[in-house]
């Protein structure tokens, strides 16, 4: 009755949010004492809510319950299902403020948001070079390290970046067969 009435008599001491069952505000009580019951038998990770292991399960038996019903990929979470339907709806929920450009997910907003910001989370430990993204932070890394893991396949010559792969590729190797 009470998800009819809204009423919501049971209040946590420590946040003051409130529930409309016991058990809702024992389960909420976990996240400020950090005790976590459910534990997985195969790597002994720890969950605070049993439906928390049970989706946790799925990574060791490998099931995906959900399938689109579009191109039949199968996922895990119903929420990858969920923001997978995106790439054949073309819905983009999250919007920029600043200039319009809109996303499927909220983390990829938050990223372009730093292009506005200016704000670097990311800097190099070698030269003090500050990124925006850790993707750009390890990109350039390789300029330290020398490592070259873009390869070609055809004259085995490698590069640091995959773009430098791409136009070698255009540049050198247009009209070749194999």
């Amino acid at each position: 009755m009470r998800t009819h009435t809204g009423e919501k008599p049971y209040r946590c001491e420590e946040c003051s949010k409130q529930f409309s069952e016991l058990c809702s505000l024992k389960k909420h009580m976990r996240t400020h004492t950090g005790e976590k019951p459910y534990i997985c038998e195969e790597c002994s990770k720890q969950f605070s809510i049993l439906s928390g292991l049970k989706k946790h399960m799925r990574t060791h038996t490998g099931e995906k319950p959900y399938i689109c019903e579009e191109c039949s990929k199968q996922f895990r979470n119903s929420s990858h299902l969920k923001v997978h339907m995106r790439t054949h709806t073309g819905e983009k929920p999250y919007r920029c403020e600043k200039c319009g450009k809109q996303f499927t997910q909220f983390p990829n907003l938050k990223k372009h948001i730093r292009i506005h910001t200016g704000e670097k989370l990311y800097t190099c430990e070698k030269c003090d070079k500050q990124f925006i993204q850790l993707s750009h932070l390890k990109s350039h890394m390789r300029t330290h390290t020398g490592e070259t893991p873009y390869t070609c396949e055809k004259c085995s010559k490698s590069f640091r970046h995959s773009r430098s792969l791409r136009v070698h590729m255009k540049t050198h190797h247009i009209g070749e067969t194999v």
